[in-house]
């Protein structure tokens, strides 16, 4: 059976009873005691993912290649990225409870069972692990009405995805008589004769992925959810799960879908050219922070699913390099927002920003170096996720999709200007308060990487070149 092949997972797991128990009986300093257990637990998963042998598992259930080891790396980066966000601010907003990094720890561990999943039931096991953690920990903040409209409207619009992909799934059993990803590629060799009915199937399992991506049309919960979850939480929801989704997308629609490339093709590119046109458009008129970036989010999986329409190796690099470099800006971006404080009172407004760069220079530099590389700004790393995607669109023939993912990365460009606009040229407010030494270290660190990542992008293309080359097996 191979049981070691999933032990960072089973590792995680059990680090995950440890520390709740000790939660448990370590009442008084249990949140700071707690989140550290999970950062050196995220560590030694990190070490136990690089040292696995490439194989498969559980009947073949269960799989790690190195399109797999690349998912978790980055699942874990964003994870701890954001973890390490929450602990000064969770401790503020009186939300510091030891429950937090245990939740934030299982989603992690259904994450990294999904980008390793080779069956549709493994799939959805841990699709639902990730998804019930999530929605608890966006209704965190139990006393403030917006958090528990935020889990609540994320549990009930989850659970409709859940039902579309769980149906999607069982017209393809149905129609197929498998769920194995090896099987179904099998199965599905000759597009000729492939059913209608799980045709149809492959369309409500992507439109339940693309929830969980936040594609546009699925896309409905992401402004209320980023805007009501506390800052914290919408940090980890914009890093690692977007990571863990795009992943499973990807080995779902290049290995058992792959042969019926023609057949799905399409309805990918629909949700690509919806996402990025919903994602400039809507952005356009936010005055809250943390909703503009829900849709630029929404807008940023647009460009990414580019590459999947494509349905090529080149294309599905294009999409890693895209994650690899969105997560760093993602958390880059989220960590200044987390700044935004006054008199111990967290402010989301653009307004708020006024002026900026006269009262915190530091924080205004960093916000800005995101600002532009979120709009694909040259030579700033943003630029280079868009290029790879667009580069291989060109390549597949997909000139429509490159033109209007050009087109709409320029009207984007208005509202992350503007923000910079505000910061450098508005008359300065009030300066905010002192921030933590930590968001300092994650804004510093990730700001590092967006603004020098020309200079050393060989080993990480590389490395997504030879995790797209896994799913082609």
């Amino acid at each position: 059976m191979n049981w070691a092949i999933a032990l960072p997972e089973i590792v995680l797991a059990a680090c995950g009873l440890l520390i709740l128990v000790i939660g448990v009986l370590r009442r008084q300093d249990a949140t700071q005691i707690c989140t550290m257990l999970t950062l050196g637990a995220f560590l030694v998963a990190g070490g136990l993912v690089l040292t696995r042998s490439a194989g498969v598992g559980y009947f073949g259930q269960f799989t790690v290649d190195r399109f797999a080891v690349l998912a978790k790396l980055l699942i874990l980066a964003g994870a701890a990225l954001s973890l390490m966000l929450s602990l000064d601010y969770n401790r503020r907003q009186g939300i510091g409870r030891f429950e937090y990094p245990v939740l934030m720890l299982y989603a992690v561990v259904g994450m990294m069972g999904m980008v390793s999943a080779t069956s549709l039931m493994t799939l959805y096991v841990a699709l639902e692990l990730h998804s019930l953690a999530l929605y608890v920990m966006a209704a965190f903040a139990r006393d403030d009405l917006r958090s528990s409209e935020a889990g609540l409207k994320y549990f009930v619009l989850g659970a409709l995805a859940s039902g579309l992909l769980l149906y999607g799934i069982s017209l393809v059993y149905g129609f197929s008589g498998t769920m194995d990803f090896a099987a179904l590629a099998h199965a599905l060799a000759s597009p000729a004769q492939v059913s209608p009915g799980l045709i149809v199937g492959v369309v409500f399992v992507i439109a339940g992925l693309a929830f969980k991506i936040s594609a546009a049309p699925f896309h409905m919960w992401t402004p209320d959810v980023y805007e009501g979850s506390p800052t914290a939480v919408t940090v980890f929801f914009a890093t690692a799960p977007k990571v863990a989704a795009m992943a499973l997308f990807m080995r779902v629609m290049v290995g058992p879908f792959g042969h019926l490339l023609a057949s799905w093709q399409l309805v990918i590119e629909i949700v690509s050219v919806a996402s990025m046109v919903l994602g400039a458009l809507a952005a356009i008129g936010q005055t809250n922070i943390k909703r503009l970036m829900a849709y630029s989010s929404i807008g940023h999986m647009g460009y990414a699913l580019i590459g999947l329409a494509t349905g090529t190796e080149l294309g599905l690099r294009g999409v890693l390099v895209y994650l690899i470099v969105y997560l760093f800006m993602s958390a880059g971006t989220w960590a200044c927002i987390m700044a935004m404080r006054r008199k111990g009172l967290a402010v989301e407004e653009i307004a708020d920003l006024s002026g900026l760069a006269r009262t915190d220079p530091a924080l205004a530099l960093a916000f800005g170096i995101f600002m532009f590389s979120l709009a694909g700004i040259p030579p700033l790393a943003g630029f280079f996720g868009k290029l790879y995607v667009f580069l291989a669109a060109v390549q597949s023939g997909l000139w429509a999709l490159a033109i209007i993912g050009v087109l709409t990365s320029v009207v984007g460009s208005y509202y992350y200007l503007r923000i910079v606009k505000v910061m450098y040229f508005d008359a300065p407010g009030e300066a905010f308060d002192r921030r933590p030494s930590m968001i300092g270290f994650v804004a510093a660190a990730t700001g590092l990487f967006t603004l020098f990542f020309f200079l050393f992008p060989g080993p990480l293309v590389a490395a997504a070149g030879s995790a797209a080359a896994a799913l082609f097996g």
